[in-house]
């Protein structure tokens, strides 16, 4: 059995971090699905800036749309062609979505980067989006920034599954976890039913530990004092938060107000670890998924990470071990002025602005093919 398939034994899903036209229509992801277990696919904009913004595989597409839609903006065509890719992986996975009652076989579309920090614009794109591809096994991705959270609970009230992204902090994780809740009560205020309504919140991982680890080299080359102390804790606090913030999932979920919609048939938001790909060479290459891996949860998976586990990685059920080390970590990171919340702010914003120039390069890509007018 393959490696990566062994994960769903642990309770965890195995999602594809990756759209790719040419990989959709050679089958590339109903293989995955028939070998690996995969259950679910993500895509954000530096994934379609990479598909579509180079080579020719969207452009006869593209030709076609431009012949129907004369003059049409650049944000339609981009989205006429992403939704298109959307739907096909969405057909793909229906069959795990039916079998697994709705409880898997997603895919996720993102709202525009643009409107990170526009509470209205977001929910009501989220809506637009979510009629536009019209598959019940979508999600809506909305970035957990501070407008993102009352988004997120006016889209799940609405019965739009969701996918909340760009999520560094603890805290920040357990306001869009309560923003879940919250959506989900409104429904049942209101007698709605919320037993086939999903949502993940991505947690990222790896962009901590380049962070913090560029920081402890810093002082370390230094000479600092401390450098032992800083050295101890390279390449664990990401690791560290992320177990941090499961202990926290599994806390509430015993919690009156959870287990009171757990008995309408809520489902329970599972963290999802996204950024799994190890950006240090020093590291090993699957390092992010063989320290991560428990019950109710995801890993989205970019293609070279997943060849990688799925020829040496090490199954098994880690996520609820080491969670005094885990404590340990952070708290050394603290005592040591490393300032872990600092970190996590300035990796939100520079999400937001990495995702928004992928965007812009992405729009850039499609305006350039736009058909000369008479």
């Amino acid at each position: 059995m393959s490696l990566l398939k062994d994960l769903t034994s642990h309770g965890q899903a195995l999602w594809l971090d990756f759209v790719d036209r040419k990989f959709l229509e050679a089958g590339g992801l109903q293989k995955l699905v028939d070998e690996d277990g995969l259950t679910g696919v993500t895509s954000n904009p530096s994934i379609f800036e990479k598909a579509m913004g180079h080579g020719d595989a969207y452009d006869e597409t593209l030709a076609g749309y431009d012949k129907e839609h004369p003059g049409a903006a650049t944000m339609d065509r981009y989205e006429y062609l992403a939704i298109q890719d959307i739907k096909a992986a969405a057909e793909t996975l229906a069959p795990v979505y039916e079998k697994l009652d709705a409880k898997d076989g997603y895919v996720s579309l993102e709202v525009s980067p643009y409107l990170a920090n526009d509470t209205d614009a977001t929910i009501a794109e989220a809506q637009k989006l979510w009629d536009a591809v019209d598959r019940s096994n979508l999600m809506i991705k909305i970035p957990g920034t501070p407008a993102g959270v009352p988004a997120i609970a006016a889209t799940i009230a609405a019965g739009i599954n969701v996918n909340v992204t760009l999520l560094f902090s603890n805290s920040a994780y357990q306001a869009v976890a309560l923003a879940y809740v919250e959506g989900l009560e409104q429904r049942v205020a209101r007698g709605e039913p919320i037993d086939r309504i999903a949502s993940v919140a991505s947690f990222f991982v790896s962009r901590i530990d380049s962070k913090i680890d560029d920081k402890i080299d810093a002082r370390v080359k230094d000479g600092d004092p401390e450098s032992e102390a800083l050295k101890a804790i390279r390449g664990k606090v990401a690791i560290a938060n992320a177990k941090l913030a499961y202990d926290w999932f599994l806390e509430f979920s015993k919690s009156a107000r959870w287990q009171a919609l757990a008995a309408k048939g809520a489902q329970v938001q599972r963290l999802l670890w996204a950024s799994t790909g190890v950006k240090n060479p020093d590291y090993r290459d699957t390092l992010y998924l063989d320290e991560l891996i428990g019950p109710d949860t995801v890993n989205t998976v970019p293609p070279k990470t997943m060849d990688a586990f799925r020829d040496h990685g090490t199954p098994g059920n880690t996520l609820g071990e080491g969670i005094a080390e885990a404590r340990h970590v952070l708290s050394e990171t603290e005592r040591l002025g490393l300032d872990l919340d600092g970190v996590t702010d300035v990796l939100v914003e520079e999400a937001v602005a990495s995702f928004s120039k992928a965007f812009d390069d992405l729009l850039g890509a499609i305006a350039a093919k736009q058909p000369a007018t008479a």
